[in-house]
């Protein structure tokens, strides 16, 4: 987001303040007021409920991206996630394991979905440890708070974390797909500047950040 933004402001002049949390703990806020201008959620549903609620217009909820999810732990770690891929969570040196908050976190439900496919969530449950957020989960596992991690692949990729570990790559059919998606708000401050940077988003130039990343695109 933050590159996202600094090309959009290159480009436009126009200034964009990000927030970051949970999907689902801002979908409450912004049903209770909060005045954000846009929100880009890692599940669809909550910008199209918001649309649901009046507080979006109908149908302007876009999709811009499927979010993927990893397995990851620090390069210190023993544990070796690329062979045996989602097997790695049941390696005796695993003791806790960090996803992001299943009940608001998308991310965190697609988690706990995979574990689910491979058969392993009822052997694993009592290790899990719950970030309020994707964010928040991979400082958990960098801090060493937690032996592994399932992450967001744009965190693996990004900065902070690309040259900090080592990670394995969840196959999509393992699952649900992480649709994310947009919406600007009926009490946006600025309406078209709202919607130029969601445009902006979703054109050439967002698509090329959001591949960076390793955010697939619609369809995908």
């Amino acid at each position: 987001m933050q590159d996202l933004i600094a090309a959009f402001r290159a480009r436009t002049g126009i200034r964009v303040t990000a927030t970051y949390g949970s999907s689902g703990n801002f979908y409450s806020q912004i049903t209770n007021g909060a005045p954000f201008d846009v929100l880009f959620s890692a599940d669809i549903g909550y910008p199209e409920r918001l649309e649901q609620a009046g507080l979006a217009p109908a149908g302007s909820t876009r999709l811009y991206a499927i979010g993927r999810i990893v397995v990851w732990v620090p390069n210190a770690s023993s544990i070796d996630v690329g062979r045996p891929g989602m097997q790695a969570l049941l390696d005796p040196a695993v003791h806790t394991i960090a996803i992001a908050n299943p009940e608001h976190a998308p991310y965190g439900s697609a988690a706990v979905a995979a574990m689910q496919h491979y058969g392993i969530y009822d052997r694993l449950a009592a290790k899990l440890v719950y970030g309020e957020n994707i964010s928040q989960t991979a400082q958990f596992v960098q801090s060493g708070a937690a032996d592994v991690g399932i992450l967001a692949l744009s965190l693996a990729l990004a900065p902070t974390l690309r040259n900090a570990g080592r990670y394995w790559l969840v196959p999509n059919d393992a699952y649900p797909a992480i649709e994310q998606g947009v919406v600007v708000l009926k009490r946006a401050r600025d309406p078209a500047a709202a919607q130029a940077f969601v445009d902006f988003v979703l054109g050439p130039s967002g698509r090329t950040v959001l591949d960076r990343f390793g955010f697939g695109p619609p369809g995908s």
